[in-house]
């Protein structure tokens, strides 16, 4: 029962940074059709803002400095990027957010190197929330979990309640009646992925500290991430909020279970003999299984429903 109910808080904990990053891909993948390659990478410049900034006036001003330099980043690359290629296709568009984030990398190692930086919680945030069944819960994690919570709820308000949302909704389905009535199109399309860069330069800020901040952590979750829009559903925040704690509860557990097939067999007296491939493939344990376990949950989900759980477009 331990196990159960820790492993669970911290795959809703690890599932809830996975929104925080996916929903801002999500978001400008719905309002601007932009599949951004170098997502992973503003998260990437967010958590290596967030330690510099730590290091010259403390963690909380790094977490709300940090995605407002990312966003403004980003805001920088759509206008100046994203824009003048957009024309030419989506093709066009994902070879320059691919190579993007090959620029993005080189300039972390000239800027920080490539080895890991110190990137630790505030001694504020450093210990345990509670204790349950003798285990305890780190305090950090809880701190992502409510941030994540927090703007799950401030996007939702935005895009639904005010007036901003309304203007954003309607330059992504009528934009030349939105550009009619006097809507600036071009720069909401702008600031949709300035906010979108925002919102992973957050996940980076956040989650920096929680996990290894290295010029590897984009190519290491980034590939996670499309999974989850797959998953979830191209466009939809709601399903990636459901994919995002699908993949987290799925990860965690799997990491920490040594099962195999030929483990849940041998009570059957089922058993491959020693040396061969079937072998070898029965003594597969999940643990060791479970970096690729996402994608085929992904490749289930194409054959089955290329949508996604919640998706309002064919991926």
């Amino acid at each position: 029962m331990e196990f159960l109910a820790i492993q669970t808080l911290n795959g809703l904990s690890y599932g809830l940074l996975l929104f925080l990053l996916s929903a801002g891909l999500t978001l400008i993948f719905s309002m601007m059709g932009v599949l951004n390659f170098a997502h992973a990478s503003f998260y990437m410049v967010g958590a290596y803002f967030g330690y510099q900034i730590a290091r010259w006036v403390g963690f909380w001003p790094a977490v709300v400095v940090a995605p407002l330099l990312v966003g403004a980043i980003g805001m920088l690359v759509e206008r100046y990027g994203l824009r003048a290629v957009h024309r030419h296709g989506h093709v066009a568009e994902l070879l320059f957010t691919f190579g993007l984030a090959y620029i993005i990398e080189e300039a972390i190692h000239l800027v920080w190197g490539r080895a890991a930086v110190d990137y630790a919680p505030p001694p504020s945030l450093d210990g345990p929330l509670f204790a349950l069944f003798g285990s305890s819960f780190p305090l950090y994690r809880g701190f992502m979990a409510f941030t994540a919570i927090a703007m799950l709820v401030a996007i939702y308000v935005v895009l639904t309640r005010t007036r901003i949302g309304l203007v954003i909704q309607a330059a992504l389905s009528h934009p030349q009646m939105a550009e009619a009535l006097g809507h600036n199109v071009p720069r909401v399309f702008m600031l949709t992925f300035g906010g979108g860069s925002a919102l992973a330069g957050l996940a980076g800020a956040v989650g920096g500290p929680a996990f290894v901040t290295d010029p590897g952590m984009a190519a290491s979750i980034g590939p996670i991430v499309f999974v989850i829009v797959v998953i979830g559903g191209m466009g939809s925040l709601a399903g990636a909020f459901v994919a995002s704690v699908l993949i987290g509860l799925l990860q965690t557990f799997s990491v920490a279970l040594s099962w195999s097939l030929a483990g849940l067999l041998a009570p059957l007296g089922v058993a491959a003999a020693d040396g061969t491939f079937l072998a070898e493939v029965l003594n597969l344990t999940l643990e060791q299984a479970a970096p690729m376990l996402p994608y085929l949950l992904m490749v289930l989900m194409l054959i089955v429903r290329p949508r996604g759980l919640m998706g309002t477009r064919d991926t």
